[in-house]
């Protein structure tokens, strides 16, 4: 069994639920909620497949079908999952801890052509796990694929590591950005989105 992620042994009790409501009420007011989308769509070829791994509410998964992926949105968090499927049909979202990640298992045997990892899910993962929770996912991602992370360089899990993780994991570091929205990367940027490649 997984050993318990940070968003339930660092949140308090009914955290989920506010989150859902959060992102609901942004929505709702307009906010632009597709940054991470728009970025991994100019990424890969129209008509990807496409891992969202730490799916959260479903936010990416759905703006990312609406540019014509085809989305699989994954997250330990079953609030979160539920709410992603209720807000957003058309992808398909399963409960599943990243650290034993096994989408064939759950009847998902495509490998995808990118995965992409938003919203702090890195740093929300159990401690430790962040090695093996990279290599889950990059396992899932097709040979030539694209994994694209994205958190805060302030949440305890440095970019260095982050580097030495995805080296591990079989992943070659291709870019790397201060924004969503490709803004320079300098070594006191206060977020990291970072694009790795599996080679062919």
């Amino acid at each position: 069994m997984a050993k318990p992620t940070r968003w339930v042994t660092d949140t308090k009790p009914g955290h989920s639920q506010w989150y859902v409501d959060r992102f609901r009420r942004l929505a709702a007011e307009g906010a632009d909620l597709a940054g991470e989308a728009r970025l991994v769509d100019a990424l890969v070829p129209p008509g990807s497949r496409i891992l969202d791994a730490g799916c959260g509410t479903g936010r990416v998964a759905a703006a990312l079908a609406a540019r014509g992926h085809t989305l699989v949105g994954v997250d330990a968090d079953p609030t979160l999952v539920e709410a992603a499927h209720a807000d957003h049909p058309g992808p398909r979202f399963l409960v599943a801890d990243l650290a034993e990640l096994d989408l064939p298992g759950q009847g998902e045997p495509e490998p995808f052509d990118a995965a992409v990892v938003a919203g702090n899910v890195m740093t929300f993962v159990a401690p430790g796990t962040e090695p093996v929770v990279l290599a889950r996912i990059a396992a899932h991602v097709r040979p030539d694929g694209l994994v694209v992370v994205g958190f805060g360089t302030d949440r305890g899990y440095p970019v260095a590591e982050l580097d030495a993780d995805a080296v591990a994991a079989g992943l070659r570091l291709e870019h790397r950005f201060a924004t969503w929205d490709l803004r320079p990367w300098r070594d006191d940027a206060e977020f990291a989105v970072t694009v790795l490649r599996r080679p062919a």
